[in-house]
């Protein structure tokens, strides 16, 4: 199946700090920028962060928790659906560098079922991703 890429944009408190998330602990590789915005390229899809002057460098943007499936789920979340094994090799990237999750990459489970984490960016903007047991890799 072949999907077209989605085009999502989110404020930042800083740019650096945006940078260095999303392209070296989540591996993102960057497109064009300027100074208060930058292109990334998140498995194939356009992410784009913008500064947001009026954010302090300390700002978090918080997010609403949903319930489903009986976790506390951040509203609102963009989120990248992946092949199994880029999913572990995400799950274990960001397990290196340490980042705290909102919903921790599950183990075991049923072939066919979803496996999703949940994160923050710096600022606060709440990403999943996710993939489906019994997929390749």
């Amino acid at each position: 199946m072949s999907l077209t890429p989605f085009h999502m944009a989110v404020q930042v408190r800083d740019l650096a700090e945006a940078r260095h998330f999303y392209k070296d602990i989540i591996g993102c590789t960057e497109g064009r920028s300027d100074a208060t915005w930058v292109d990334l390229n998140l498995y194939g899809h356009h992410f784009a962060c913008h500064l947001n002057p009026s954010l302090s460098k300390e700002a978090k943007i918080t997010s609403h928790f949903a319930s489903v499936d009986g976790q506390r789920v951040p509203v609102p979340h963009c989120g990248v659906v992946l092949e199994m094994s880029d999913w572990r090799s995400l799950a274990e990237r960001l397990k290196r560098h340490d980042v705290r999750f909102v919903i921790e990459p599950p183990a075991g489970g049923e072939s066919g079922e979803p496996v999703t984490l949940f994160l923050l960016d710096p600022t606060g903007n709440a990403l999943e991703f996710r993939a489906f047991r019994g997929t390749p890799g």
